[in-house]
């Protein structure tokens, strides 16, 4: 009796702190704090932050860097993130996420919509970083029909679940595209 009673202590004490290492560990992904004004993760139809987004043609020293495991893309002032959105990156395969990392540079690629029917997907407002509109800054993923595909839009800021471009809310991705100048840097690291 006491062996059983010990063990169902110490299995809800391993629970306990397993559901703390793994918010850990969602924290280690990410390089910078979370603000405050952030929405909920999943919330795919609100801006990111509650905040006014940033002028993007007054920002000195204006890059982006992604967090793949930490599903944030963060706007950058040098040093300094001015704007924190949810995003969502490339699934990953053994240990390799379909996002290619690296520096990059917003393309001259940009539009209000498309459709990929390969993949049987399409997203609203996206700006190219690679491959000039094979990699993209975009909305949450619609279907055929122009809807948003919710299960999918769901996974913002909480997990993978891309081809390899990185999904943003709908007012996010609509502010990038219309404002981030061609030529911004862009840095993509798994943490």
């Amino acid at each position: 009796m006491w062996n059983r009673l010990f063990n169902q202590q110490q299995n809800s004490h391993e629970k306990a702190n397993s559901s703390v290492t793994t918010a850990q560990k969602v924290k280690k992904f990410r390089p910078y704090q979370d603000p405050k004004d952030l929405v909920k993760a999943g919330t795919w139809n609100k801006k990111s932050e509650n905040k006014e987004q940033p002028d993007l043609t007054k920002v000195k020293d204006l890059w982006i860097r992604v967090s793949l495991k930490g599903n944030r893309t963060y706007i950058m002032s040098g040093k300094k993130p001015i704007y924190t959105m949810l995003s969502t990156g490339g699934v990953y395969h053994k240990n390799k996420s379909d996002t290619p990392t690296g520096t990059y540079h917003i393309q001259h690629e940009r539009g209000a919509a498309f459709y990929n029917h390969k993949l049987n997907e399409g997203a609203k407002y996206y700006v190219s970083w690679k491959d000039h509109g094979v990699y993209l800054f975009h909305s949450v993923p619609t279907k055929s029909d122009g809807s948003i595909n919710k299960e999918e839009a769901k996974k913002l800021g909480k997990s993978p679940g891309s081809h390899g471009c990185i999904r943003l809310s709908i007012p996010d991705s609509k502010w990038l595209a219309a404002t981030v100048p061609a030529g911004t840097k862009v840095v993509i690291k798994n943490l």
